[in-house]
């Protein structure tokens, strides 16, 4: 079993996955400077007090991280708690499969580009992936599975605190769907702006991206949905085709197979390293990862 750990800058989400099906996951707190003894008691109690897995079961790990400080505790973790355990770390280095067509693709985080190889993988391209985390992340990926750019826009809990915070007369309410567009208090008008705002961004948003990577048939671009907060709005953006909510895990999984996989090889914990992928596409020289005619996943109806 494969133990996978996608660190945001909010919330941290970790999955167990039994060959490409995943059977355990935990979401807790990202803690900027919590250390790493303290991050490995919190492992060790979740994997304890699971019914499906236990640390025995685990044959390695798989991870990124958008917070450098957690990153290199996550090291340490590895190294010091699970030396058994091969580590595969998204850096640079590592081999994703996922060419990145950006003026620097250092600046790319490591799970956008988790999100767009599992999105190829799993619906092929041109898509576009909607994370909504502690920013809401567009991601598009053309149709030779490229992470080609995307938009950064505030996510929906930072953006209701800032307003909070600003308007004395404006609470921090429940992030619910309202039951009415046009609220009839002041907390239901908040929610209708909350859901309602966010949905017509993420539609605008993507309808503008779908007509840049596929400018002839835009339709033909999957728009995939995924982060903690996605179900608070999906229902009410058309454009959305799929949700996944383990997009993130779904991709440190697959590349845990690119480079610690059967023709891998990992670079022990705490680093990566290794040979091609089995069953990649080639694009401009570089493996995709995707399997040729790869169209599958949770399509909505």
């Amino acid at each position: 079993m494969l133990l996978t750990i996608d660190i945001g800058n909010t919330n941290t989400v970790l999955g167990v996955f039994d060959g490409e099906t995943i059977i355990e996951h935990w979401r807790i707190a990202t803690v900027p400077d919590r250390p790493a003894d303290e991050i490995a008691v919190v492992l060790y109690g979740l994997l304890q007090r699971s019914a499906t897995v236990k640390e025995r079961d685990l044959h390695g790990i798989s991870l990124c991280s958008t917070v450098p400080s957690v990153l290199h505790e996550m090291r340490e973790v590895c190294s010091k708690y699970f030396p058994q355990l091969p580590a595969v770390v998204v850096a640079p280095g590592v081999k994703t499969g996922v060419p990145i067509r950006m003026d620097n693709p250092k600046e790319v985080g490591s799970d956008r580009i988790m999100n767009s190889l599992a999105a190829v993988h799993l619906y092929g391209g041109p898509a576009i992936v909607v994370d909504f985390g502690t920013s809401t992340n567009f991601d598009a990926v053309s149709a030779r599975g490229e992470f080609v750019g995307g938009a950064l826009a505030p996510g929906i809990e930072i953006s209701v605190d800032a307003l909070s915070r600003r308007a004395a007369q404006l609470l921090k309410v429940e992030l619910t769907r309202p039951p009415r567009v046009i609220g009839k208090n002041t907390v239901e008008a908040l929610q209708s702006g909350i859901v309602y705002g966010f949905a017509g961004q993420v539609e605008g948003i993507a309808r503008r991206m779908a007509a840049e990577l596929s400018p002839e048939d835009p339709s033909a671009v999957t728009v995939i949905a995924t982060g903690g907060l996605a179900p608070l709005v999906i229902d009410e953006v058309a454009i959305i085709d799929a949700h996944e909510p383990w997009l993130t895990l779904i991709g440190l999984r697959l590349v845990w197979d690119r480079n610690a996989g059967p023709g891998g090889a990992a670079g022990g914990s705490g680093g990566a390293g290794g040979a091609r992928g089995v069953g990649g596409a080639q694009v401009g020289g570089q493996e995709t990862g995707v399997p040729p005619g790869a169209i599958a996943g949770n399509l909505r109806a």
